[in-house]
């Protein structure tokens, strides 16, 4: 029975091409990798970016609620003499230390 051997021309291509193979395969993961690490950065992103609206959410509906009160005389004067120590004519303002 005759041993088939293999010539170093096909040596080499078999060596060439694993070499290719393995070069390609390590690209594919490479890429893999770097698309996966987006996709996380893009989720992390996606979930600040969604609390950020919640919160922007709750001043809109702070800042309406202001804008309705802020329609009423009366709640105006007493704005104003709260925070800015405006008085009428007959009153005296006593500020006390918190």
């Amino acid at each position: 029975m005759k041993k088939k051997t293999i010539s170093t021309k096909a040596k080499r291509r078999i060596k060439v091409l694993s070499l290719a193979i393995f070069v390609l395969i390590g690209l594919i993961f490479a890429s893999t990798f770097n698309d996966l690490c987006q996709i996380i950065k893009n989720k992390n992103d996606i979930t600040l970016l969604q609390d950020e609206y919640n919160d922007l959410l709750h001043n809109e509906e702070s800042l309406k609620s202001e804008i309705t009160k802020l329609q009423d005389g009366d709640y105006v004067a007493r704005y104003a003499r709260e925070k800015y120590l405006y008085s009428l004519p007959d009153e005296v303002i006593i500020k006390l230390p918190n």
